[in-house]
């Protein structure tokens, strides 16, 4: 037999100030097993110690530690889980059961401050997940996949920018044209990590000296055209995203734009054709799942517009 685990059941017990009599009503057994159990004289099939557990609000691992507690409910003791290993499968387990709790309106003010604490641990996890991630995609170079490259280095720069770090990523643009200046993706990054710090003046000044640069580039036109629109130059704006689609049919970020632009003036019958246009190409792509949602999306935002 074991002592710790006997004592525990006995403490974790009183910790939630249940009878053994309630305690055997739930479980579905006498209470003369209850008492054998935290005698020491009996183990209860393992078939049932999950639900034990849960009871009590601990781990199965928790009834052979000698130092465990009852904690208040079930997801706390899987946030405290969380909060030792930061492993994602036990982010989840404590999601699940916090997300049950809110649901059935038992959680207390204690609940959501420990919920919330669990999102920002997770959170500091996936962001250092996230850079990682890139930082490999970035490593490996623009030769294997330009495309994903690009998308890579803009992800990145916008995580950057929405945890602080906006002047890194107009620091290490600014060092990669001073390495390359001859380099497309340098240019659209420098024009992109001004954009995300709100600098819009020197976004424009980016934006001029690289279009001379790169007269074909579809991507640097719609940069181009987003930075207009922040400074009001909306003729010139719609140009620049004309140019974009004029280059490459499938920019589809310049046509979004374009709707945005559309909406703002309240020009229901282009923000109609461009998103139908955007729909189309995504189907085309194979991307079924992706139209529909843009679909129902791009749907409301016409129907809000006055």
């Amino acid at each position: 037999m074991n002592i710790v685990f006997s004592n525990n059941l006995k403490k974790f017990r009183n910790q939630k100030n249940y009878t053994q009599e309630q305690v055997a009503e739930i479980l579905g057994v006498s209470t003369h097993t209850i008492s054998r159990w935290e005698c020491n004289t009996t183990l209860p099939d393992v078939t049932i110690l999950p639900q034990i557990a849960k009871l009590y609000c601990v781990t199965i691992d928790d009834f052979f530690k000698e130092s465990s507690i009852a904690y208040k409910n079930y997801a706390q003791r899987l946030a405290s889980v969380y909060e030792e290993t930061r492993k994602p499968e036990d982010f989840i387990c404590a999601d699940n059961e916090f997300k049950k709790l809110i649901k059935n309106g038992v959680h207390s003010t204690e609940d959501l401050w420990t919920y919330g604490t669990l999102h920002h641990f997770m959170m500091q996890y996936s962001t250092n997940k996230a850079i990682e991630l890139f930082n490999e995609v970035i490593d490996i170079g623009q030769n294997v996949n330009e495309e994903v490259f690009w998308k890579t280095k803009i992800q990145k720069m916008l995580l950057y920018s929405q945890i602080g770090k906006s002047k890194e990523n107009i620091n290490t643009a600014l060092e990669d044209i001073r390495k390359n200046s001859n380099n497309a993706i340098n240019w659209r990054c420098l024009i992109s990590a001004y954009i995300f710090d709100r600098d819009v003046e020197n976004a424009y000044e980016s934006f001029k000296k690289a279009v001379e640069k790169f007269p074909n580039d579809a991507i640097i036109y719609t940069l181009g055209g987003d930075i207009c629109s922040k400074l009001g130059k909306n003729n010139e704006a719609l140009t620049y995203w004309d140019k974009a689609i004029e280059l490459d049919y499938t920019c589809l970020d310049a046509k979004y734009s374009k709707i945005d632009y559309y909406a703002k003036i309240g020009n229901k019958d282009k923000c109609h054709c461009l998103s139908l246009e955007i729909v189309e190409e995504l189907k085309k792509s194979g991307l079924d799942i992706e139209a529909d949602a843009e679909e129902k999306r791009l749907k409301n935002l016409i129907n809000n517009i006055q």
